[in-house]
């Protein structure tokens, strides 16, 4: 019993490790909408590609109504483990409102600080 204790402490501090020592980030998202960009939501990294080390970008089509807020997402590239996130951010983006609903790109880029 006392080897397993053993093991398990030592496993739970491999992990603690890997997660306080294993920051990462969301770099700058770059947005290709012709509206201006009133606030950001950032989306969150993962716990799952922080522990695999998953970096990548996603790249989400967007339109934007004419109230500023996002009325439809559609993914257009990126990690699996990644998509969830940047979509979930980009639906709390506000924009400046339009007389019209206008279309757009955002970049999401995910990456493991060193």
């Amino acid at each position: 019993m006392q080897r397993r204790s053993w093991f398990l402490l030592v496993l739970f501090a491999a992990l603690f490790t890997s997660v306080v020592y294993c920051p990462t980030v969301v770099r700058a998202q770059e947005a290709s909408v012709s509206r201006k960009v009133k606030s950001k939501v950032a989306p969150v990294y993962p716990e799952l590609a922080k522990k695999m080390a998953i970096s990548g970008t996603v790249r989400v089509a967007i339109v934007v109504a004419t109230n500023g807020s996002v009325k439809s997402t559609k993914v257009l590239g990126g990690h699996p483990l990644l998509i969830d996130s940047a979509v979930d951010a980009v639906r709390k983006w506000k924009f400046e409102s339009g007389p019209d609903d206008t279309p757009g790109v955002v970049e999401f880029k995910f990456q493991p600080e060193n």
